[in-house]
């Protein structure tokens, strides 16, 4: 899990994420970069750096927590600029994210 260096909390049901490109690895299957672009268009992979204490108030559980990486839709939310730490975060509301991320990226 990492700490949230960027000087912004989030509140009420917001969550901060941060955007990572995911690592792109030499495969038998070739997406042309028109299918590529029409995918990035629907969806933003993220990681959760900070949530908001109203996040998934009356759900069973806490979808998310700091450290995960997530999907989001590709335009929710508030895209900062130059917060503290010098990178680009995204503010969105926990209903915009959609789906966890469970599996391991090799590195």
């Amino acid at each position: 899990m990492s700490a949230n260096t960027s000087g912004i909390t989030p509140l009420g049901h917001a969550v901060l994420v941060k955007t990572y490109d995911p690592e792109v690895r030499s495969s038998i299957l070739a997406i042309p970069d028109s299918v590529r672009g029409a995918l990035q268009q629907l969806e933003q992979r993220c990681t959760v750096v900070s949530v908001g204490p109203e996040a998934w108030k009356g759900e069973a559980k806490q979808r998310a927590e700091p450290g995960d990486r997530v999907l989001v839709t590709k335009y929710a939310g508030y895209v900062t600029n130059q917060t503290e730490d010098g990178q680009d975060y995204r503010v969105v509301n926990d209903r915009d994210i959609f789906a966890r991320i469970d599996w391991r990226e090799k590195s």
